[in-house]
């Protein structure tokens, strides 16, 4: 177990990281940061999977991605809610890994789990810097919520800044495939295939900020900046 994570990433299911932000996961990891992700349910049932399906492909893609750290907090697929039970667990997750900055979904979705999310992790970000709670492990108040894009709406995303993936792409698509249960089986019919929508995707934000590549992300709080060296 880490010291503490630079990087959290929260997942209502495994690969929903991998689609979101695995490309800033890779970034921020070759940049030698720590960064791991919390799946917080396994998934499943889906059409194609099975738990135990799931979690080998789950392994795969963590492989792929390098991440330090990666766990299932177990929670119920499908009827995720964002109930003070999970909120404490989830908080106790945070006081444990006390990571720096916190990545949730985007708060608007048709998904009820990717909203669920979000709001659970709003919630347990303040209840992990509480004090005087039955709550296990110190007091940790991670810094910053930064939200990735991973939703279900047809919507017209306007996010507060786009990041150059453009060398991470080819990993991160990796790491999406190694999903075979989910994006590949039982979709061989579509043309283009879900994940070269993907990359088109990934390619419409890449042309945003003049880059090849690029994965959007937003932030109910405002982004400061110490210089302007690091912009595109």
């Amino acid at each position: 177990m880490p010291e503490h994570l630079d990087a959290l990433v929260i997942a209502p299911h495994p690969d929903d990281a991998e689609l979101g932000m695995g490309g800033a996961i890779l970034k921020m990891v070759a940049a030698g940061q720590r960064v791991g992700v919390l799946d917080l349910t396994t998934g499943e049932p889906t059409p194609h999977g099975s738990e135990e399906i799931r979690a080998q492909e789950t392994a795969a893609a963590t492989a792929v991605l390098g991440l330090l750290w990666r766990e299932n907090l177990g929670l119920p697929n499908r009827s995720l809610e964002a109930t003070l039970e999970n909120r404490a667990r989830l908080a106790e997750v945070f006081r444990r890994t006390k990571p720096i900055h916190l990545f949730a979904p985007f708060w608007i979705d048709a998904h009820p789990d990717h909203v669920a999310a979000t709001q659970l992790v709003d919630a347990a970000r303040f209840w992990s810097k509480l004090s005087k709670t039955d709550l296990a492990g110190d007091p940790h108040h991670p810094s910053r919520i930064y939200n990735y894009y991973c939703v279900h709406l047809k919507m017209a995303a306007n996010p507060a800044f786009v990041l150059d993936i453009s060398a991470e792409w080819p990993r991160k698509r990796q790491a999406i495939e190694c999903f075979h249960s989910q994006f590949i089986q039982g979709r061989e019919h579509l043309k283009p295939s879900f994940i070269d929508q993907l990359e088109i995707e990934a390619a419409y934000w890449g042309k945003t900020i003049g880059v090849r590549y690029g994965e959007p992300f937003t932030s109910r709080e405002p982004i400061g900046l110490s210089n302007l060296l690091s912009l595109i």
